[in-house]
Order: C-alpha cells, then structure tokens, then sequence
C-alpha cells in the first residue's frame, strides 16, 4: 500500500476501506454485492443486472485476460464500479484486445485494489448488501464525512425500477449465435425456418440472444414496456423475458400486465432471472429482497423433477417466494446454498422459468438445455 492511499471505500455504518485507485477519477454511490467468479470480470461488469451496484470480486486475478469487445453482454459497463484484493494484472490472452485499467478509466468506471476483500465479504454476508460511496483520487484527498453520507443517502434497490434505465430503445431483429473455436460468432440462416421468439429486453445480455438464435429461434427484441397487444402484433410463436435489474416488484407494473395477456393466448413462455421474478409475479406468487443474494458461476442447483444437481451463473439481489406459488405453478429448482426458489413452470403449459443465467456467461454451461426446451416447445405449437 502507498504511503497514500488513492481511493477509499465508504460503507453507510462508517466502515472505510483505503485502497489503490484504477480506471476513472470521481465517486460512485450504489449498492455493494460479491461475485465469487473465477472468471467473465468484463461478462459481469457489463451484464445489465449490475445496475446500481458496486461489485467486489472474491477472485483475485482480476485483468488476466485483458478486454475484448467480443465479451460485452452490453453497449458499456453497466456496475458503477470494482473492488478487487490485487491490482490488475496485465492482459495474458490471445483474444485481449485491451487493457482492464484503461477499458475502466474510457468507460467511466472506478476500481479500487489492494483491498481485504475476504473481510468485506464476510460483513456483505453477516450484515446484508450495503450502501458504499467509492471514491478514487490520484492525489489520495477525500471528504470522509462526504462520502459516508453519500452511501447514507442512497435509496437502495428496493422498490427501484431500473430495467427502464438498460432496456432497448426500440425493437430490433438479433441473429448472432454462440461463439464456436474457430470461426467464433457466427449468424443463423435466414433461409432455415425458424419459429418466432419475441424477447422482451428488462436488460438482455448478448449472450442470452445469442443462445436463442443457436437454438433455432428467430429473435425480434422489444423494449421493457412493450404491451401485450404489441408483442401479438408480431404474431409470435413464443415469449421469452430476459434479465434485468432493479426490484421485480417496481418492474412489474408495467410488465405483469403484458405476460398475463400473453398468458391467455397460450404462448409457451420461458424466462430468466428478472424475467422469472416477473412471471412469477404474473401468475400470482410474491418477490422478496435477499440477504446479500446470489451472484457468481459456481451455485449448486437441484432440478427437483430431475434429480441432477447444475453448477450454474447466478446474479440476483431479490427471489420468488416458493410459498405464494399459486396451485397448477409448480416449484422445479432450488438453490442447494440456502433452499430458495430458481424455478417453475406451470403444471399445463409450457410457461417455466429460472432464476439462474443457463447463457452462461461467465460459465458454466450445464443448462443450454433450457434453450433447447424452449425450442420443441416452440416448434410443437408452430406446427399445430
């Protein structure tokens, strides 16, 4: 550590962590979680659900693999910061295309390393997410009392709606699959027929996309308050919801009231994350906001109809309360760190959801099936 520390990060109870500074100068106020990856920094910094939140990675070599715009689940980062235990490491890859450092200071987002991150982890677990204020000042001067009544002030992510703030601006078509060695991101023929999906975009990665369109899907992407008279404008064969940040709860306003006009036309229906919480919602269960929630790409899940245990990417600060489920809404994944609900599907139709990311990115890849499911269910009702 220098002699003087660079940046400094303010938990609202008083707690100061002083670390070394990267990427951009200025503060940031947000909601502090822990990713427990050991790889995908960039997937997570750009992956919209990280809106509002400030992410310490438990993963100390962070920056090992440099940059690419080929790993952006999004246009730009979308966490307000990074809280790493070392500096960052120069790129060592072959698909780097940049530096971590500088692709952080041209996007405008603040690192802080030389930090504990073990102990900031394990009061993030004790005492449940807190309000930070992140600083970072090359000259080492900062306003203390500022910056702990800045992480004061913030309002938190309850009863926030953000999927207004990442969502498109305007529907558009998507075609790209899955990166494959070697000839890496390919499109889907659009001379194959394929059934079609309208994605709604409560803050979409690329990847989830691209595994629709891998899937055999063709993919129009609409925006976050898109009605239900306007998705059956574009007389789809399915409806699949997409991540997204914020409180489900706030989101669902606008969006319960379109899945549920879905839902009368018997459309199969499949979302993730965000868009779990929100069919949920619509079929009449309840959200809760979590302790310190999930995120990372080594989270145990059981299938409960199945058996089989996935190792799967979670990110989520809210979950479905498994005990509002209304009947025919049945339970079929939970988490095995803590027992809460990663799934349902209606007992009748093929509408199911999880609250994990089956994308995977960052890894691992045990649910493509998902997709896959999704598909059949597609095809079986485009050729009715």
């Amino acid at each position: 550590m220098p002699a003087k520390p660079t940046a400094c990060l303010a938990l609202a109870d008083g707690t100061l962590f002083y670390g070394r500074g990267f990427g951009a100068t200025g503060s940031r106020v947000a909601e502090l979680c822990f990713n427990t990856a050991m790889t995908g920094y960039q997937e997570i910094m750009t992956d919209p659900s990280y809106a509002g939140q400030i992410v310490t990675f438990t993963f100390p070599h962070i920056g090992n693999t440099g940059v690419t715009p080929e790993d952006d689940e999004t246009a730009d980062p979308v966490a307000e910061g990074m809280v790493v235990k070392w500096d960052p490491t120069g790129p060592s890859n072959w698909r780097a295309a940049g530096d971590l450092v500088a692709w952080l200071e041209k996007t405008g987002r603040i690192g802080i390393g030389g930090i504990d991150t073990r102990r900031l982890t394990r009061a993030i677990r004790q005492q449940g997410a807190p309000h930070v204020a992140l600083a970072h000042d090359p000259e080492g001067r900062f306003d203390i009392e500022a910056l702990v009544k800045a992480a004061r002030g913030f309002s938190g992510l309850e009863g926030l709606d953000l999927a207004k703030d990442v969502t498109c601006a305007q529907s558009y078509r998507w075609d790209e699959m899955r990166w494959a060695w070697p000839e890496g991101y390919s499109q889907r023929d659009p001379a194959i027929p394929a059934p079609r999906v309208v994605a709604i975009d409560y803050g979409a990665k690329r990847n989830i996309l691209r595994c629709l369109a891998s899937a055999g899907c063709d993919v129009t992407v609409m925006p976050a308050t898109t009605t239900a008279e306007e998705v059956l404008a574009q007389n789809p064969d399915g409806v699949f919801l997409s991540n997204g940040p914020g409180d489900p709860a706030a989101t669902g306003v606008y969006a319960v009231p379109m899945i549920q006009g879905v839902l009368e036309r018997d459309l199969p229906v499949f979302g993730i994350c965000l868009g779990h919480q929100m069919l949920a919602l619509a079929l009449g269960a309840k959200t809760i906001k979590m302790n310190h929630g999930h995120h990372g790409a080594n989270h145990p899940v059981k299938d409960l109809e199945t058996g089989k245990v996935e190792i799967t990417s979670m990110n989520h600060g809210f979950t479905v309360d498994s005990q509002t489920l209304p009947a025919g809404v049945k339970e079929t994944h939970v988490s095995l760190f803590d027992g809460s609900n990663c799934g349902i599907r209606m007992q009748d139709r093929p509408v199911f959801s999880v609250q994990y990311h089956p994308e995977a990115s960052p890894g691992p890849q045990d649910s493509f099936y998902l997709f896959e499911r999704f598909a059949a269910a597609l095809h079986a009702r485009a050729a009715r």
